[in-house]
Order: C-alpha cells, then structure tokens, then sequence
C-alpha cells in the first residue's frame, strides 16, 4: 500500500522547521517499519488530563489496496495483559481477518494499549478515555489517507478477554454505529469488578454474539459475564447469541472460523448500499440455535426473550454454530476462490528463487502453498506448523487470535531445480480445510 504523508507544520517559515516538523510526524504517524510497510500506524503519548486516556496508545490501519470507499472499520482488540498487548501488535498482519475486510471493502484496526502494569480497566471502559482516543485515531487516519469516510465509519467490534468487555461496554457508547459486536471470554456484565453497564435501548438492536472457553466456566469474568449478559439481552428480544467453544479456556484457539462468518453475515445485513447509516436487523429472517443440544432452526416469535435459544443471521452461520459448539471447529466445502500470483523467478547460488502474492480463504484461511515445476508438484510451503490451536495455518493462531509471528515470507527456494533448461513454475493455494485452490498462471524463468 503506497500512501504518501504530507507534513503541515502551522507557519512554513524556514526549511529548519519544515525539517522539525517532518521528524516529528516521523515518529507518531508514519506507517510501521518492522515487516513490510502496507499498513498504517499512529501512536498518542498518555494524557493526564482525568477525562482523557491515561495511557500511550497505538492503532494499526489496514486498508484494502483496492477499496474506493471504506464502509465499515474492523476492530480486533486485544485482551489484559503484557502478552496479550505483545501479540495484539500482530493482529494487524493476519491474512485471514484481512480477507474478510477486503470482501467488504472495510478497515481493518487493531488498538494497542501500553498498561506498564497499570489496571487494564484503564482502557476496557471506554469512559476512561479509549472511546475518545479510538475516534481521534480514525479522524487522523481519515485526514491523512484519501479516505475521509473512515473517521465516520460503521464499526465491527471484536475483543478477548479484556477487548470483550470493551467491545461490550462500547455498546453503551455508540450503539447506533456499531455493525456487529464478538466478545470472546469476556463480556461487560457488572461480575467480577466490572463495572454495572448502563445500556440504552439502541444496544439491543445490535447483533451480539459471546464465545467462552466451556473449560472456563464459572470464572467470574469470562464466563459468568457472558452468561449474564446473553440472558440481559435475550429478555430484551436482541439478536444475540451463546455459542461456548468445547475444547478451550481463556485462550481463543479457534474461534475466528465462527467469529468472521458471523460478522460477514452482518456486514451483509446491515450495511448499506450507499452512506454509513446501518440497516436494521429483521428477526424474521435469522435462525434459532441451542448450544446444549447442538441444533438449529428458522427463528420465531416463539423464541422471543427465551434464554434457551440464541438469534444467528442466517443459515450459514448457523451451520458453523451447531458445527463450532459441537467440535469446537468448522468445516468449510469449498476451495479457494482466487490463486496465487508469481511476482518472480530468479536462479541464485541456492537453486530457483520464487516469490508471489495470496489472498486467504474467507472461510478457513491459508493453510499452505504447494508448488509445480513443469505441471508437477515438488513441495510445499511452510514444511512445519505452529500448532497452538491444532488448526494449520500458513500464519500460526496464538492464545490472543493473532499470528504467532511477524508474517513469513510467500517465498521458496527450488534446490533441485535443473541447470541447464528453462523449467516453469505455479503455486496453487490450500485453505485451512484442506482444500486446494486453482494453480496461479505458469510462468518461465527468464
């Protein structure tokens, strides 16, 4: 992503304060250095004035290279802690959050707090200051990229742990701005030292849906908030729902293969053709689940303020719910839709050195790269999987829902690649199922 920065320093008098001022923007606002820069990074020192944020904080910005206009902004917000704030740093290069942000020509934000031990309340309750420093950081990306619109954008919320009861307590801020909401192992409920949200009609017209660990069970915040906070807003008839993952506890293992068809479900719902006013959501036109008996059915006025049915929007989600409450997985039936693109071939000291581009899967993600020399498959790419979650990702899932590491190279070395003709190469793309896309166009060393 190619975005060019403008330093406006208030009175353009020497070339020494043009130089001043260029530094300075240099280190809040330029984007980050630490792997390829196609993302956007702001960082806002820690305020001491008592309604403002009392610690440093730093937003990522991805934008879709090929979005015109940005419709919504996607918000993964990290949990309470040193490594939850360490690894929250990552979310911004996931490829599998990404693709559900280019297929709704959205912003993907990722929030990053530095508590320095502090309570992380200060910054989970969004009246202490990280509603406020969240909308600066949109209004300073919307006047330093060509997409004013962002500043305004409709907002798709998801956090862990601490992130979920922020998610949460945002519902009582902004309700009529927000898309949907996805608390995983933490929710705004008024247990366990968190204090008693004050949510106003409009919140419970928001799609909400809250995901802990069944092994967590009966922690105060985690899951008895949830709990609470579902039954709060089932009598209240708001599309919300209860969906436990059975295999975990506090960490979020694989609850992305339910959290992005979710959200791409209310993208498609509530977001609309023109302008940045969210269209309501009709009840009629969901699906019933019950996490306990792992089944699913068309929603009815029957079910209105029962606490033994959650609200999905619609039927596909409501296969990954019966699937995802029952394994703790998903399965996705189709392959990849788009391939791979070789960038370059070049032979070095080490064999044929190739390089290329890939969109992840929706549904399932990127599980690895397999490669043809001469229409035939030699290798694939990585060898080995981080396998925190048990799920094979290209990008390894931590405990936070983020890559394990900085992303790793779409590269790979042929060491058997014969010297003395001209071979040809294709990479195809083999989603998070198992299933192989089509191979990317063959193309000739050179």
């Amino acid at each position: 992503m190619n975005r060019s920065f403008a330093c406006r320093c208030p009175t353009p008098i020497l070339h020494r304060l043009f130089a001043i001022c260029h530094f300075l923007f240099a280190i809040c606002f330029v984007p980050s250095t630490n792997c390829a820069a196609d993302f956007l990074t702001l960082t806002y020192p820690p305020s001491k004035t008592p309604s403002e944020l009392s610690l440093e904080a730093t937003f990522h910005l991805w934008l879709p290279p090929a979005a015109k206009y940005i419709r919504a902004v996607i918000v993964h917000q990290h949990g309470c802690g040193s490594g939850a704030e360490r690894f929250g740093d990552l979310a911004i290069q996931d490829l599998h959050w990404r693709a559900l942000a280019a297929t709704h020509d959205a912003a993907l934000l990722s929030p990053h707090y530095r508590t320095a031990g502090a309570d992380c309340s200060q910054w989970y309750d969004p009246r202490k200051g990280s509603a406020a420093i969240l909308q600066r950081g949109l209004d300073d990306f919307a006047k330093q990229t060509t997409h004013p619109e962002v500043a305004s954008a409709p907002l798709c919320l998801w956090g862990h742990s601490g992130g979920g009861i922020w998610a949460s307590f945002m519902l009582e801020q902004m309700p009529e701005r927000i898309i949907a909401v996805f608390c995983r192992s933490g929710a705004a409920a008024g247990q366990g030292g968190v204090r008693e949200p004050n949510f106003p009609p409009e919140a419970y017209r928001v799609p909400v849906l809250l995901n802990p660990g069944l092994l967590e069970k009966g922690n105060p915040l985690a899951w008895d908030n949830c709990v609470r906070l579902f039954e709060t807003f089932r009598v209240q008839n708001a599309p919300v729902a209860f969906a436990p993952d059975p295999l975990s506890k506090h960490d979020c293992r694989n609850s992305r293969l339910l959290a992005i068809p979710y959200f791409d479900a209310c993208l498609k719902a509530r977001l609309p053709r023109r302008g940045q006013t969210l269209k309501p959501i009709d009840l009629a036109t969901g699906r019933a689940g019950n996490w306990q008996h792992k089944t699913t059915l068309r929603w009815s006025s029957d079910f209105s303020g029962s606490v033994d049915y959650s609200w999905l929007p619609d039927k596909t989600t409501a296969t990954a719910f019966t699937e995802y409450v029952s394994t703790g997985i998903t399965a996705d039936h189709t392959p990849p839709r788009k391939s791979p693109v070789l960038t370059s071939i070049t032979r070095t000291t080490n064999g044929i050195a190739l390089t290329w581009t890939a969109e992840a899967d929706l549904e399932s993600g990127i599980r690895e790269f397999v490669i043809y020399r001469d229409g035939k498959k030699i290798a694939t790419w990585p060898e080995k999987f981080d396998l925190q979650t048990g799920h094979k990702q290209f990008q390894g899932i931590s405990f936070h829902d983020t890559p394990v590491s900085r992303r790793p190279p779409m590269a790979f070395t042929d060491p058997t690649a014969p010297a003395d003709t001209r071979v040809s190469y294709a990479i195809s793309t083999v989603n998070g199922s198992g299933l192989e896309g089509l191979r990317s166009k063959s193309q000739r060393l050179p």
